[in-house]
């Protein structure tokens, strides 16, 4: 199962539609976007697939962009996501909370943690654990995705 992981659109359309345009061309089954979504706008975009959403530190209009995911039928809408696809044991988190972020890293219940934050490519194993950073959507030069497969774990960082 290969999944694509997004992080920091904040709010940013037309650099959110490079990202969806991308991905088309994949055969993603599940999106996953890591926080700082921005606006209720950016949720319709990823209408293509099942996607989760976490909430960042910039996403103040909390109330809003629960209710767009929960329009949308999407999942998550909280600063903690967890699920599992294909097995895996994922952990979604935006990343600014540093304690709850060590706290996740360090109790070996995930198999993948994905997070955003920094605006910066991360691919880091810990123990069992792979834990991942996608880059941004915006702000980031250039501005990047992941794909993970699921059953290999393996990474693939994309250009957008």
């Amino acid at each position: 199962m290969l999944i694509g992981v997004l992080s920091d659109s904040h709010g940013h359309v037309d650099l959110t539609l490079n990202a969806i345009r991308l991905l088309e061309t994949m055969n993603v089954s599940h999106v996953v976007h890591c926080g700082d979504i921005g606006s209720p706008e950016i949720i319709g975009l990823f209408a293509a697939w099942p996607t989760t959403f976490v909430l960042g530190n910039i996403d103040t209009n909390e109330d809003d962009l629960r209710g767009a995911i929960e329009a949308a039928n999407q999942f998550g809408g909280n600063r903690f996501w967890s699920m599992t696809l294909a097995d895996r044991r994922i952990a979604v988190l935006h990343g600014d909370d540093n304690d709850l972020l060590q706290q996740t890293m360090t109790s070996a219940e995930w198999d993948l943690i994905c997070h955003g934050h920094t605006h910066q490519l991360r691919q880091t194993k810990m123990g069992g654990t792979l834990v991942l950073n996608p880059g941004a959507i915006y702000r980031a030069s250039p501005p990047t995705i992941a794909l993970v497969e699921l059953k290999s774990m393996a990474i693939q960082f994309i250009a957008i």
